[in-house]
């Protein structure tokens, strides 16, 4: 016989067809959605890391023992953060190098490596070579990411609660773009992306953003003094203007955004105004994100230095390179700057 339950739900849906039928199937693609989201997730957290290597890493071997004098770092000098949103545990090549130049050409600041994956209240580190690798360097510091810790107390914390966010296509990228802006206003510092391979300190370009091309300024790479009003601004337009459905709505737009009204401009271009500068793009993005290809060209000596004779750091634009072969070693221009800037991580790349 039909369960009463069931029997009594049969009755509700021929009374009131075409709302109960809307319900039901409302209700059923959203369990359907709910239980495939779930085993794709426990399939990614129960995945190993990529590497069948030891996790074990000589600091003597790796580290030049004069990085070893700098002790700790200076109180005065400003942090640099990198954010990993995702549960990623196991970081690449690109991810490593990104923090070592920074601990290289940062001695005197803490360098945050803030994870999302790693679990609260745990002091042990996965194993995995990158860290041992990392720990080496003693301005380097991984912590978990708590997230609702980070937004609390801002106008992204509604935003950030709100249960069906993580449903939206672009979810991580837009967490990614909201950590960024709420570091700089709580703490300040130097913010990476962790596609940075970093040339020099960093320190002096303070309350500055960088140009990606001549529409448009990049959040890759944020440098600001806590409680900054632009930065206060960017969080206000984050949740006025809402929208997680447009790639880089949230981001790059955003900035954009902020920085033309605050600026009173209708085009971007390389300037200061009111205390804020918008870089300009051989600073922090030498390679446009239109020629990502050319980081894996060779280019001989004179043709680096030349490139990069006033760039910072140079940004590899991961999303659109990760899927290329870098032949280590080579002439290639990135092969060149892991050698240069994160001799560590690229020893490691050769050993592999």
């Amino acid at each position: 016989r039909m369960p009463s339950c069931l029997l009594k739900l049969t009755r509700v849906v021929m009374s009131h067809k075409p709302w109960a039928l809307f319900i039901l199937i409302f209700v059923f693609v959203s369990f359907a959605y709910i239980k495939l989201y779930s085993n794709v997730w426990e399939d990614s957290k129960g995945r190993g890391p990529p590497y069948s290597l030891s996790a074990e890493i000589s600091c003597a071997h790796y580290v030049p023992s004069s990085l070893n004098i700098a002790g700790e770092p200076s109180p005065s000098a400003a942090n640099v953060f990198f954010v990993e949103t995702s549960e990623q545990t196991t970081p690449s090549y690109l991810f490593s190098c990104s923090v070592e130049s920074a601990a290289r050409t940062h001695p005197a600041s803490r360098v945050m490596v803030l994870m999302k994956g790693l679990a609260k209240g745990n002091s042990s580190l996965p194993k995995h070579w990158a860290f041992s690798l990392l720990s080496c360097f003693p301005n380097v510091e991984i912590q978990p990411l708590d997230l609702a810790e980070l937004f609390s107390g801002t106008p992204l914390a509604p935003w950030y609660l709100w249960p069906l966010r993580q449903w939206e296509p672009y979810f991580l990228a837009v967490l990614s773009d909201a950590c960024r802006i709420v570091l700089m206003w709580k703490f300040g510092g130097i913010y990476l992306d962790t596609d940075f391979i970093v040339l020099k300190n960093l320190q002096n370009l303070t309350n500055a953003l960088g140009i990606q091309d001549e529409k448009e300024l990049n959040g890759a790479f944020l440098s600001f003094k806590p409680k900054h009003k632009f930065i206060k601004l960017c969080m206000q337009d984050f949740v006025q203007n809402y929208n997680g459905w447009v790639w880089g709505h949230q981001g790059p737009e955003l900035l954009t955004r902020v920085f033309k009204k605050w600026c009173s401009l209708r085009t971007i271009r390389s300037m200061s105004c009111k205390g804020v500068s918008a870089l300009a793009p051989e600073v922090v993005y030498p390679v446009p994100w239109q020629d990502w290809k050319k980081l894996f060209e060779a280019v001989s000596a004179v043709e680096l230095h030349k490139l990069l004779k006033n760039t910072y750091a140079v940004h590899i634009w991961n999303k659109l390179s990760h899927g290329t072969k870098l032949e280590i070693p080579s002439q290639a221009l990135l092969a060149q700057l892991y050698s240069q800037f994160c001799p560590a991580t690229y020893a490691k790349m050769k050993q592999d």
